[in-house]
């Protein structure tokens, strides 16, 4: 009996879209203009949001725990003690250190529907403005896999700001997510559990990042009182010899 390869495709869709949020499976734009298609969930809701952890050394940035499932979070404690500290840099730092709230949505990017469903993560401001696209009747469902719309996404810093912006319109015309129904089904059934697109760690490996990112904060310190002291020292010393001279 041979090889069912629809199966082995099914297979190697799902391994790929449970490898735990690697990179191929992850959509971020390019400056300019790509068109998408979000692609919608069995759940209804193609849009899901975690809180996030950033700045903290080497770390990339994670799950909070506390944010995102109520659990215990040594992270979570040490901001609160900053905040109660009340000192300009102690609420510095625990700004820095606050979760960050991200959304995403699993997409078809076009030009691209040959990589699958990926998933795009996006802030506040693009996700208010998806809403409003969503809420309006006049649009209906644009994620609807037959008869919906299509997605421009202008990203790019405009002259003069700090920061990249998003901006996102709605193609008039209504089209399907892809011509042929049956791969538009396998597009729809291979959205990746966001649940298994990224690592939850434990509070015992919370404190341990932490630890590790206060050491490393004392052991910078350090080095910046020394370079302070022998700064000082070197003005003492140019001080006396202009004296003498």
């Amino acid at each position: 009996m041979g090889l069912n390869m629809k199966k082995m495709r099914e297979k190697y869709a799902a391994l790929k879209n449970r490898s735990g949020g690697s990179k191929g499976n992850f959509w971020r734009p390019q400056d300019g203009e790509q068109t998408i298609r979000i692609v919608p969930t069995a759940d209804g809701d193609p849009f899901k949001d975690f809180w996030f952890h950033y700045n903290l050394g080497k770390e990339p940035g994670f799950l909070s725990p506390k944010k995102n499932f109520g659990e215990e979070d040594p992270l979570n404690d040490f901001i609160r003690m900053l905040y109660k500290g009340g000192t300009e840099d102690e609420i510095k730092m625990a700004k820095s250190l606050n979760a960050r709230q991200r959304f995403f949505a699993p997409v078809v990017v076009r030009g691209e529907e040959d990589q699958g469903v990926r998933i795009w993560g996006f802030g506040k401001q693009a996700y208010e403005k998806i809403l409003n696209l969503v809420l309006n009747p006049d649009y209906g469902d644009i994620t609807d896999v037959s008869d919906g719309h299509d997605l421009v996404v202008k990203y790019g810093k405009p002259p003069g700001a700090q920061f990249p912006q998003t901006d996102i319109t709605p193609r008039p015309r209504k089209t399907p997510l892809v011509a042929d129904s049956a791969r538009a089904k396998e597009m729809v059934d291979g959205v990746p559990d966001f649940k298994d697109l990224f690592t939850r760690k434990t509070p015992s490996e919370v404190q341990a990042i932490l630890d590790e990112f206060l050491l490393s904060e004392q052991d910078a310190e350090e080095v910046s009182s020394e370079t302070t002291k022998y700064s000082n020292k070197a003005t003492d010393v140019d001080k006396a010899f202009g004296e003498l001279l």
